[in-house]
């Protein structure tokens, strides 16, 4: 384990990557702070990392919420005193064909996809540009779908393209703060949001195939390379994915 003491926040920390990204932070020697709709879950993530989870703090967060996200902040401030790195993992989708989405199933994946990213962000610059010393890293998570879509994921799709955007003006923004501002695309992790993928998902033809994953503890240590680079080094942008997955080439 390091004895850097740097601490993070990791959103959407109950599931999938973002539980795999906030074990790899805590086994590294990283506080963390654990945000996620879902205490339960938390708190497994928290057991699972065995003597480190004694370095979490667990904050129940809808990072859709203004109000909710602000708390998180002030929470991690309070507990640990500072913040050197968000991941901005929280997300979901909603997977039907693009004539039956409805507006409110739109509004969902927008909120917690795009807008819950921006409301952690402008609190992490908010606490970065303040502290002693000042700034931190952004890492936002992107997706396979920041590059190119699958069948029936316009909200996704749009969102992940939106991410791109502001990690973009985030690297730009954050400079004169020495913010760092990267992006990860990930494809075919082994999470429950991919568990139907072993079975067969509809593919750019029409045709329905099973896709290979990868174990989501190589994302998190992908997440954390990128956390542990000194400040006046970026990765602005880095696509992992399972190698034998349906993404290069044509669809």
């Amino acid at each position: 384990m390091s004895s850097h003491n740097k601490v993070a926040i990791v959103t959407g920390a109950g599931t999938g990557i973002g539980r795999a990204v906030a074990l790899a932070f805590l086994k590294d020697g990283y506080r963390v702070a654990l945000a996620g709709r879902r205490k339960e879950l938390l708190d497994k993530t928290v057991e699972e990392a065995g003597a480190a989870g004694k370095q979490a703090l667990v904050v129940p967060t809808d990072v859709s919420k203004p109000e909710a996200v602000r708390a998180l902040f002030a929470k991690t401030r309070e507990k640990f005193g500072r913040l050197d790195v968000l991941f901005n993992n929280a997300g979901g989708s909603a997977g039907v064909p693009f004539e039956d989405l409805t507006y409110e199933q739109w509004k969902g994946v927008v909120e917690v996809n795009l807008t819950g990213m921006f409301l952690c962000a402008q609190e992490a610059f908010r606490m970065m540009k303040d502290q002693d010393p000042r700034g931190g890293r952004i890492i936002n998570n992107g997706s396979i779908s920041a590059h190119a879509p699958r069948p029936n994921s316009a909200a996704y799709t749009a969102t992940k393209h939106g991410v791109t955007g502001l990690t973009k003006t985030l690297s730009l923004d954050g400079r004169k703060y020495d913010i760092a501002c990267g992006q990860i695309d990930i494809g075919n992790a082994a999470t429950p949001m991919t568990e139907r993928m072993a079975k067969g998902v509809m593919q750019a033809n029409g045709t329905i195939a099973p896709e290979p994953r990868m174990d989501a503890a190589h994302v998190g240590s992908a997440v954390l390379f990128m956390a542990n680079q000194p400040l006046d080094v970026n990765v602005l942008t880095m696509t992992i994915m399972a190698t034998k997955m349906p993404f290069v080439g044509r669809g």
